[in-house]
């Protein structure tokens, strides 16, 4: 059975791109367009993993992560930030809420697939 990833990201070019990659690689994919879309699609249903831009409108990244992670379904599920912050300031935050790995923009999509690989829930 494939494994679902959540991709959320306010530019739906960047959505595309990250579908594709993962797609390709087998997984399914279900796309938020920023933080509150994609806690509205959270309805319960297996996630293995979630990939969040930081920089987004209406919820960022950031805060998104905090919030999946206090709903019990979530608490474990991996995240993947993958954004064009590099600061390590953004970078500490991001893992406070959660975050297990941070990926740079523009990314190679071996690199995140690898990252990916290596996050996912069994």
């Amino acid at each position: 059975m494939a494994k679902t990833v959540m991709v959320v990201d306010d530019s739906a070019s960047m959505r595309q791109a990250v579908s594709i990659s993962l797609k390709g690689a087998g997984y399914d994919v279900i796309e938020g367009s920023d933080g509150k879309d994609a806690l509205s699609k959270l309805k319960g249903q297996k996630v293995h993993l979630i990939i969040s831009d930081v920089n987004m409108p209406n919820m960022d990244g950031i805060t998104f992560v905090t919030e999946v992670k206090k709903l019990p379904a979530y608490k474990f599920t991996p995240v993947i930030m993958l954004t064009t912050e590099a600061g390590e300031a953004k970078k500490a935050a991001g893992q406070a809420a959660g975050a297990k790995a941070w990926v740079v923009k523009p990314f190679k999509p071996e690199q995140m697939l690898n990252a990916v690989s290596k996050l996912i829930l069994p």
